[in-house]
């Protein structure tokens, strides 16, 4: 169970690191999420519950953590690219004008990132995953589970279909207030 919140707690916050990145950086507003109604970025789940796999001897020192780490958060990365691209006909990211990055799909710049949000956000975000399963029904976090499985599927068949990432805006389709501004801003 605790695997289940950590996964929830990561992609929530990996969400809120890119809301937060790409108005840093005034990036255009194209949507940060990778689902249709959950606002989650699920790579950053995935690749918190990978980091689970390294024993706590490896976790423990810091710098092996973070290089090790990074590396695989990095695979998790390019694997999730590569089935976004494969499966759902869509890219959420694209580092091919960076250096040293591997097919747009992961960059050197970016796994060095990778190793210190690691460092700076797995151990309080595992330690919260283990709190929130004490707090939390089993009903509750199952049908969380069922809720995003629901939202993958459904955002997979639209993607599939249209291979059109700002589909998954959806709330821009209704006028907001002021006729046409976005309703939802911040996704």
């Amino acid at each position: 169970m605790t695997l289940i919140a950590l996964f929830f707690l990561a992609s929530a916050a990996g969400f809120l690191l890119e809301v937060g990145y790409a108005r840093l950086m005034n990036l255009p507003r194209t949507g940060r999420k990778c689902l249709l109604f959950f606002p989650l970025c699920p790579v950053y789940g995935a690749a918190a519950v990978v980091l689970t796999l390294l024993p706590e001897e490896l976790r423990s020192v810091p710098a092996l953590f973070a290089l090790l780490g990074g590396c695989l958060a990095t695979a998790t990365e390019y694997l999730f690219s590569l089935y976004y691209e494969k499966r759902w006909h869509v890219r959420f990211w694209d580092y091919s004008q960076l250096p040293f990055q591997l097919a747009g799909r992961v960059s050197l710049i970016f796994s060095l990132i990778w190793g210190g949000l690691i460092l700076l956000c797995f151990p309080p975000l595992l330690a919260l995953a283990g709190q929130l399963v004490g707090i939390l029904s089993p009903a509750l976090l199952a049908g969380l589970v069922w809720a995003f499985c629901f939202d993958w599927m459904v955002t997979g068949l639209l993607l599939r279909r249209t291979g059109d990432r700002q589909r998954l805006r959806w709330w821009l389709s209704q006028p907001g207030p002021g006729h046409g501004q976005e309703r939802f801003p911040i996704l």
